[in-house]
């Protein structure tokens, strides 16, 4: 850099140049350069917890005494700045850096004390003032719980239940169809397609409550503890006041975690919501696959329904149309899933007081819950909410279907039932007609023993 494109900063470990326009000072400038590894960085949701954090914390060390009036207002009314993402620019670090994530939340002190400080008009200091009773190692972790929290409550519980409402509506249009059932990929008992979505909308709903489920957790934080649980250079009651503060801020039930040393030393909350955010994913992947095995064709597939066609399939075959939205969800599980083993190694790597793999962490969680919910909505709306069903041909796979003996085995016995399904398969001939052939059923009975549509409500046809 010229002598116009840096600015001289000083820090405990000496002089070191640092852009001209750079908000932040001498530790974040370290660590850009100590740090040239990848092009991933702390993410919007994570900035703007930290954001939250550095203004509630500002907010009670002012009501705790601790901190003029002035200062705390002009720190809070700058760490809003940053919650709200005007000055996301200044946060240039990769997230491999140091285990605890003290450089960014350095980056963030020296950022808000810059500002503070021309809002102010008198020194505010990253570490004395914006940093006060707090330490990098309560800081970050309550800033995965916070941002965790946030990114699940404003996206992926709300596109959750758009596509659980999306799944129980299109069911309600297609109970009066009949198609034939599937296991192991193989012609099986009828079924009708709103029975098959209603799984589909029981496994959505079920992946909704283990995500409320662990929120009760990632709503406990680590702010408070300090530097290894003790809660060192925190007024006793920062902890508690500041939970309450940061509930009032987002409107959620932030609260202290009752055990700081669990909170610091280990990320076993983050690990669990990454355990059902995986098991909502292998959810997601198996509607996309059935979606797509269902829309299969048209001439050589299942051709049960038709996707909408959202853009051309191919550059070479000319009118090729694709199942590019459950193609894209399907990727997007591949990635929570890998996300979760990344997180559960970094779970691990708790090392007495202090868990040393946060920022990777951070950066795998949330990118698990806002890729989840973004490619949700988009299943709902671009291909659940939209596909036709291919009424006359799912029509004739059940009538033509062999397994639909199964209905007449309390009547005829399992071994004529068999008789009749291999029949049927080797003469490509109805069930009802070779029934009529092979026993002494009347056409009624026949006709009542196989009607496909009450052959899905269960139980025993006599």
């Amino acid at each position: 850099m010229s002598a116009q494109e840096y600015r001289i900063e000083k820090d405990s470990m000496g002089e070191i140049r640092v852009p001209a326009d750079a908000l932040y000072s001498a530790q974040t400038q370290r660590a850009v350069e100590n740090f040239p590894i990848s092009d991933l960085k702390f993410p919007r949701p994570y900035i703007r917890a930290l954001g939250f954090i550095k203004g509630a914390a500002a907010e009670v060390n002012r009501d705790l005494g601790l901190m003029e009036a002035d200062m705390a207002d002009a720190i809070r009314a700058t760490a809003q700045d940053v919650a709200d993402g005007k000055h996301d620019k200044q946060f240039p670090l990769d997230i491999f850096q140091t285990g605890s994530g003290t450089s960014t939340n350095m980056n963030t002190n020296e950022v808000i004390a810059t500002l503070a400080t021309q809002k102010l008009g008198r020194k505010v200091h990253p570490n004395d003032h914006v940093n006060m009773g707090q330490s990098s190692n309560d800081t970050i972790p309550t800033g995965i719980h916070v941002s965790a929290y946030l990114e699940c409550a404003e996206n992926l519980l709300p596109a959750l239940h758009h596509l659980k409402k999306t799944i129980d509506e299109k069911a309600a249009t297609v109970d009066h169809v009949v198609k034939t059932g599937r296991t192991h990929l193989m012609d099986a008992m009828p079924i009708r397609l709103s029975q098959e979505l209603s799984g589909w909308s029981t496994q959505v709903g079920n992946g909704i409550e283990r995500v409320e489920a662990a929120l009760e957790r990632i709503a406990r934080l680590a702010q408070g503890g300090t530097a290894i649980g003790t809660g060192i250079n925190a007024h006793p009651e920062f902890g508690a006041k500041f939970a309450a503060k940061l509930a009032e801020i987002t409107g959620l039930p932030f609260v202290t975690n009752s055990n700081y040393f669990e909170s610091l030393a280990t990320q076993d909350a983050a690990v669990e919501l990454s355990g059902q955010l995986k098991t909502v994913a292998v959810s997601l992947l198996k509607i996309s696959n059935d979606l797509r095995w269902m829309n299969s064709g048209p001439q050589a597939g299942l051709a049960e329904i038709a996707l909408p066609a959202l853009q051309p399939g191919s550059s070479i075959m000319p009118g090729k149309v694709n199942p590019v939205i459950p193609e894209a969800m399907a990727m997007v599980c591949a990635q929570v899933i890998g996300n979760d083993a990344t997180i559960t190694i970094g779970g691990q790597s708790g090392n007495f007081q202090l868990n040393v793999m946060l920022p990777v962490i951070a950066y795998n969680l949330l990118q698990s819950i806002t890729i989840l919910g973004n490619a949700s909505r988009l299943l709902a709306d671009k291909a659940i909410a939209g596909f036709t069903v291919n009424e006359a041909h799912l029509a004739d796979l059940v009538d033509k279907n062999p397994i639909m003996v199964t209905a007449l085995n309390p009547v005829i016995g399992y071994e004529l039932g068999a008789k009749i399904a291999k029949r049927a398969y080797a003469e490509k001939r109805t069930v009802k007609d070779l029934t009529a052939e092979m026993t002494d059923l009347s056409a009624e009975q026949i006709d009542r023993l196989l009607d496909p549509r009450d052959m899905t409500t269960g139980g025993i046809k006599e």
